[in-house]
């Protein structure tokens, strides 16, 4: 069997309703990078990195608002990646690197993107190795480009009403995961263990992550204000919110 017996559609939404479980406003948070990325871009087809893009979601929505965009794909997980490039099928250049080495922009096939986008994924990267990704990432935006990071990012002058509105979103996914409405996290990896194209793959994620991804890192979105000016980037704000969780924007 090849990665493309799987039943890609059924695999990707899948991922994506766990995913919505772990956070219902998802797509809001898409749609203004997306927003953002044409903002930036103007007529022309955007060059976007797709960065930590696991199974191309974002990608697939960028194709879908613009056929014409260039897309790469970027992350490590052989099981997120087998998804995209099934998922993706020749519409986006997908590549394989580590975030955590200094020289993963070197698997890029461009220097000069319109926009980088990621979400929900590099709260697994500490502090010092973060404040200089952002370095990084700027270094592969073309002058006017846009990085957005969408991530849990609470809100450090509302820390009680920050701090409720998480427990309600956990006591929300938890009923649902109870009732069997969506899958939690690790029952999508033990279901993705199980499949017979799948299952190698999530022993190589394994020896790739021996003991599970670094602990998450979530910070407040003013630390990363800080870290995308200290980096260089013309000027960085809050794109968007939704409880806990926010969407940082920076301009090259």
């Amino acid at each position: 069997m090849t990665p493309y017996d799987l039943d890609v559609r059924a695999w990707q939404e899948s991922w994506d309703r766990q995913q919505e479980a772990f956070m219902p406003d998802r797509e809001h948070r898409f749609t203004a990078m997306l927003d953002a990325v044409e903002a930036v871009a103007d007529d022309r087809p955007p060059r976007v990195l797709d960065l930590a893009g696991g199974t191309g979601s974002i990608s697939l929505r960028a194709l879908a608002r613009r056929p014409d965009a260039e897309v790469t794909v970027l992350d490590l997980d052989p099981v997120l990646l087998t998804l995209a490039e099934a998922a993706l099928a020749g519409r986006a250049t997908v590549v394989t690197a580590d975030l955590n080495s200094s020289g993963w922009a070197a698997a890029l096939p461009h220097r000069d993107y319109d926009a980088v986008l990621t979400a929900t994924a590099l709260h697994w990267v500490d502090g010092p190795r973060l404040a200089q990704l952002y370095r990084e990432i700027r270094d592969v935006l073309r002058p006017g480009g846009v990085f957005v990071n969408a991530d849990h990012m609470p809100d450090d002058a509302m820390p009680t009403l920050t701090a409720r509105l998480g427990a309600r979103a956990r006591a929300r996914r938890d009923a649902r995961y109870g009732a069997g409405a969506a899958l939690s996290w690790p029952d999508w990896w033990a279901r993705a263990a199980e499949d017979p194209v799948l299952g190698p793959l999530v022993e190589n994620r394994r020896q790739i992550y021996p003991t599970g991804h670094s602990p998450e890192w979530s910070p407040p979105a003013a630390w990363h204000l800080d870290a995308l000016r200290a980096a260089g980037f013309a000027e960085a704000g809050v794109l968007w919110r939704g409880g806990p969780d926010a969407a940082v924007a920076a301009l090259r």
